[in-house]
């Protein structure tokens, strides 16, 4: 039987700062074969996005088949660790290093649950570009599995989703999100001849405060209200005398499944080519807003967890984006992890009681798909 506190420890040994390939998932495919898994490992992209190593492994069986998602690549250490970031250390009842909690540890945990005797159809859908752009990682798997007709009829995606406790909250969606750049052209000049420029900032002004103004929505059933937040603005003007020849603005919306990420792209762009028709904007959609109903899966999960910790799991559709939003298209899609409360942070941690408590509750999971 595989262990999930020494798997843990050795992925994160292997340094894998997104974008994560080569010893890191050496590690997994070791532990993998032994339980009769078929493992394929790829590479794919083209730089600045990439190359992304991929895994997909698979176990044939008979019933439901039951994916497991996650990544193994992690975001940087950051400066301040009592120790090295990547040792694994354990101290006080807990493992520290970077990637314990998102989500090395819940990687380990799945593997350490999978029964030694096939039982169900099994795969892991493992990307090393999660943290990163996200480009060629999971959309890339998702390829890779319809060119050889892996299709589950459930995913579990292993992202920290407990809040306070263990087994406290699981995700059945996420919010989308785009991302949108304003451009607004204007005429360089100098500030006491003003009717000779054109001031850019003015009607960039503007719309910023009517975009800011936007009530999308008020939330729904089981999503909070759509938000838009105003990240960044530019001009870039080092003189105190010139009006500027442009200005630039970026937005971040978070939405839920009242909208999409196109028709939120193209609401603000008419309200900029009020102000300035000339404008130039720009939208990139990271994942679109996805929800699993509530239904026999959350339920199993919820019954797993349940019998491990004796509480209740909320459903909820909290938090920023993960690949969850892609698998979404594939099957009924759930979120169930490890305490969130230290991932990215430096001295990230998982208490070692947790970890196993995990496999004993994935391992529930499968044997719950099962019967």
């Amino acid at each position: 039987m595989t262990d999930a506190l020494t798997l843990t420890q050795a992925l994160i040994r292997s340094d894998s700062v997104t974008p994560a390939r080569g010893p890191v998932f050496d590690v997994l495919e070791a532990a993998l074969i032994p339980l009769g898994f078929t493992v394929d490992r790829f590479t794919v992209g083209e730089e600045p996005d990439g190359p992304v190593e991929n895994l997909l492994a698979t176990r044939d069986g008979t019933g439901p088949h039951l994916a497991f998602a996650g990544h193994v690549d992690v975001v940087p250490a950051g400066d301040g660790w009592q120790g090295s970031p990547f040792s694994g250390e354990v101290r006080d009842g807990r493992l520290f290093g970077r990637g314990a909690v998102d989500m090395k540890g819940a990687v380990a945990a799945f593997v350490a649950a999978i029964p030694a005797e096939p039982t169900i159809p099994l795969s892991l859908i493992i990307t090393g570009d999660e943290e990163g752009p996200a480009i060629y990682g999971t959309r890339a798997l998702i390829d890779r599995m319809a060119e050889r007709g892996v299709a589950p009829d459930l995913c579990l995606v292993g992202e920290p989703t407990s809040a306070h406790r263990l087994g406290d909250m699981m995700k059945i969606g996420r919010r989308g999100s785009v991302n949108i750049w304003i451009t607004v052209p204007g005429r360089q000049g100098h500030v006491a001849y003003p009717h000779l420029a054109d001031n850019p900032i003015t009607p960039l002004i503007a719309m910023l405060a009517e975009i800011e103004a936007v009530t999308l929505d008020t939330g729904n059933a089981w999503f909070q209200p759509s938000n838009i937040e105003i990240t960044d603005l530019h001009v870039g003007n080092p003189a105190t005398n010139v009006i500027p020849g442009s200005a630039q603005a970026r937005l971040s919306i978070r939405f839920n499944d009242e909208h999409s990420g196109a028709a939120l792209v193209e609401r603000i762009t008419a309200i900029a080519h009020a102000h300035a028709p000339a404008a130039q904007v720009t939208g990139r959609i990271s994942g679109e807003a996805f929800l699993t109903q509530p239904g026999a899966f959350s339920a199993m999960i919820a019954d797993a967890i349940r019998a491990e910790t004796g509480i209740e799991p909320e459903l909820s559709t909290t938090g920023g984006t993960s690949d969850a939003r892609f698998l979404s298209k594939l099957c009924p899609t759930v979120e169930f992890g490890l305490l969130n409360a230290t991932m990215h942070k430096v001295d990230e941690a998982v208490a070692v009681d947790d970890l196993y408590a995990l496999t004993r509750i994935y391992a529930g999971v499968i044997a719950r798909a099962g019967a």
